[in-house]
């Protein structure tokens, strides 16, 4: 069956002025999500979290948009207006969320592959299925001219019978399988380009840069981005599943295993996670890599830029404290793994945090600035809204964002993926490279069925 596709066009919230956000919601029987999603036009959303949470959306009740250095600002006032007066009948965990991210690069021109994606953009789901621990629930909002209570309870009733008829579970689609693959960056011209970065930072101008890679892959058959979110979730339950569809152009979608942040009234998570090997096919090999990994001189030293960056940026907004060193193990590679969390003196947004951190030294460098000339002048691609945080966030500002590595940008017949190194000191451009390397698999392994 497929479902009506009614979503209709969205208020954008600057422009309704005065509009109240309506948003009734009711239990439902569990059902496919990539059904849901393979009935609803664009914009579509889908958010999972390790912790249990998971969302999926059609259509839009409100866009937020904004560009340039001020869009973290302009954001901020836009959700505050948005979410001034909701009207709001449903359990907590329905209410209505703005799902979206960031491009990395305030000044982000959207071209292909990044069609429909601008410097910052969130949807408010027009219909939103939300499963928790105990159930599922169905949510319907309205923000503008249309946003009446009786009108969105009737569309409630409406879909929730439409998708009384939807399976509980979905059987996986086929593979869209990969026919070529071309890397952006050739092995040659990775190492001139980590060999003019160590030298930087020899230098002294430099103390960290991420360097990145794209992988162009052209599929066998047309992808369909849920199914492969599937596969994900089956093969990395410990990481995050995104997918941000803001037209018919484009779908940005991944697993990354790198929380940015959490914020839930004035408590804060969020974590640090650099250096990185592979799994090992053996117990005993796995542990050896294990140990190469904690005991790395390099991957440490990498590990401690980053916990210390991270408590510097967050301790003007309250007390930190950092938690014990682990290893995260994931299917293909394993990371060091550094938690950290806060209690803010004064009530935030969580906009105004993931703006405190982005980009982390994970994903960037240090020093920020020049750490981001390096990568302007270094990298031949445009990295949209890869390695940027993509995430929610609710009328209370509370919300969480992802790190959006482990990604890639899907169109047509064809996935653009996306990789990067911390590149310090001691860097080997070989070791950098077959590093890089191994963190296309999870994007690549799950469109080619392996």
């Amino acid at each position: 069956m497929t479902v009506p596709r009614r979503d209709g066009p969205a208020a954008t919230a600057p422009e309704a002025e005065g509009a109240t956000l309506v948003s009734r919601s009711c239990e439902l029987a569990d059902l496919s999500y990539r059904s849901f999603l393979s009935g609803r036009d664009p914009p579509r959303v889908h958010w999972a979290a390790p912790d249990g949470l998971e969302v999926a959306g059609g259509g839009a009740a409100a866009r937020l948009r904004a560009g340039g250095p001020g869009r973290f600002a302009s954001l901020r006032e836009d959700a505050d207006r948005l979410f001034s007066t909701p009207d709001v009948e449903g359990p907590e965990a329905a209410r209505p969320r703005a799902f979206g991210g960031f491009a990395f690069d305030a000044d982000h021109d959207p071209s292909p592959p990044w069609e429909g994606f601008p410097a910052a953009e969130f949807v408010v789901p027009r219909v939103q299925l939300t499963r928790t621990d105990e159930t599922t629930w169905l949510t319907v909002s309205r923000y503008g001219d249309d946003a009446d209570p009786m009108t969105v309870g009737e569309e409630l009733e409406t879909v929730r019978t439409e998708l009384a008829d939807h399976p509980a579970m979905r059987p996986s689609g086929g593979v869209p399988g990969v026919a070529a693959t071309r890397l952006t960056t050739s092995r040659e011209e990775w190492t001139r380009q980590v060999r003019a970065a160590t030298d930087r930072i020899d230098a002294g101008d430099l103390r960290k840069v991420v360097l990145a890679q794209a992988l162009e892959a052209t599929l066998e058959t047309p992808i369909e981005v849920p199914d492969v979110l599937e596969r994900l979730r089956r093969t990395y339950p410990d990481c995050y599943r995104f997918l941000l569809e803001p037209t018919g152009a484009a779908s940005f979608f991944g697993a990354p295993p790198e929380r940015l942040v959490s914020l839930s009234g004035r408590e804060v998570e969020t974590e640090a996670l650099a250096g990185s090997v592979a799994r090992g096919e053996s117990p005993e090999t796995d542990h050896e890599l294990m140990a190469s990994l904690t005991g790395s001189e390099k991957l440490q030293h990498e590990q401690g830029v980053v916990v210390d960056t991270i408590r510097e940026q967050l301790e003007p907004l309250g007390e930190v404290r950092v938690g014990d060193q682990a290893v995260r193990k994931l299917a293909t590679i394993q990371h060091l793994w550094t938690p950290i969390r806060a209690e803010l003196a004064d009530a935030e947004h969580v906009l105004s945090i993931v703006e405190a951190l982005h980009p982390t030294p994970a994903v960037g460098g240090l020093p920020p600035d020049a750490a981001w000339e390096t990568i302007r002048e270094t990298e031949a691609f445009d990295r949209g809204w890869y390695a940027a945080p993509v995430g929610w966030f609710d009328a209370a500002g509370d919300g969480e964002f992802a790190v959006a590595i482990r990604s890639g940008v899907a169109s047509d017949d064809g996935v653009t993926l996306f990789a990067g190194n911390g590149i310090v000191a001691d860097s080997d451009p070989g070791e950098e490279w077959e590093e890089v390397q191994l963190k296309y698999r999870p994007i690549l392994d799950a469109l080619a069925g392996e």
